[in-house]
């Protein structure tokens, strides 16, 4: 298939597009700038010189291949305050990729969860801003396309992870001289790595059914007292509890470190075969790759 990425050159996208390659599959991948598409170049995949911002390129984009994989998103806007501006804009660019595929029976891949059914679970993601992208990917399904969403775990790791949730921790335990975590750090965080994620998508392609929901943690959960501990350990630095109404000062620019979200992955294996090979989140922080860079 002729594939259209968006977020090519990204953290999960340096690794989707090679797996797609390898399978066989012709890619093309989005790029807003010479480095982005130099490096999409180089994983041996066509480039579309466009943005995000430009929705009339988006649709031409998908309109010429057999499927779309949407990974590009604005994280940096979060980290700025400014969640609503880029899940708005992320908005925009599913409708039009959805809007060209509408009709033509192609598969339109993104990232997110729709409801479980579990009241509970139900309204803790629509807490986040970014159901309302899943949903409206969701709605498409009854429009002509093969859609599929795939859950990512908070902590998608690997060396490719620059500025997840990982790097965040290790950079304000550095500057803060302690390794935190809030209350008895109970919480939990699902985990995946990058390149078994990598592979769930492609497997997503190629066999999911329309309207699929799909989980990319190979890891339930792992409590963030353990992260932090392990991040502790490495860095040489105390792992303490941060009491809660302290917790947004210590972890400024961070307001995830409460989250409790385990996944599991039991159904997307067993539909799709999906079963993650590569090192676990902890085995990962052992390696030491996190703690290399200042």
């Amino acid at each position: 298939m002729r594939v259209f990425v968006t977020g090519a050159g990204g953290h999960i996208g340096s690794a989707v597009v090679p797996e797609l390659i390898q399978a066989g599959h012709e890619v093309v991948g989005l790029a807003r700038s010479d480095a982005s598409a130099l490096a999409v170049k180089a994983m041996g995949a066509e480039v579309h010189r466009g943005d995000i911002a430009d929705p009339d390129g988006l649709r031409t984009a998908a309109a010429d291949a057999d499927a779309v994989i949407h990974l590009a998103f604005d994280h940096d806007a979060v980290f700025r305050g400014e969640f609503a501006a880029a899940v708005a804009a992320d908005l925009a660019v599913v409708r039009a990729l959805g809007d060209a595929l509408t009709g033509t029976g192609k598969a339109l891949i993104g990232v997110g969860l729709t409801h479980t059914g579990d009241a509970k679970r139900d309204a803790a993601i629509d807490a986040n801003p970014r159901s309302a992208v899943a949903r409206t990917i969701a709605g498409f399904t009854g429009q002509g396309v093969r859609t599929a969403l795939v859950a990512v775990p908070p902590v998608t790791h690997s060396t490719r992870d620059r500025h997840g949730f990982i790097p965040m921790l290790v950079r304000i335990a550095r500057e803060s001289g302690v390794s935190g975590y809030v209350g008895d750090g109970g919480n939990q965080w699902a985990a995946g790595h990058t390149l078994d994620v990598a592979r769930l998508f492609r497997l997503a392609l190629e066999h999911a059914p329309a309207g699929s929901q799909l989980y990319a943690a190979g890891e339930e959960g792992i409590t963030v007292r353990e992260i932090a501990e392990t991040i502790g350990r490495h860095l040489d630095v105390p792992a303490v509890s941060i009491p809660a109404d302290r917790a947004a000062d210590h972890f400024k620019g961070f307001p995830f470190i409460t989250l409790d979200v385990p996944m599991s992955n039991a159904e997307t294996r067993r539909s799709l075969g999906w079963e993650p090979v590569h090192p676990g989140l902890v085995a990962d922080l052992e390696a030491g790759h996190y703690f290399t860079t200042g």
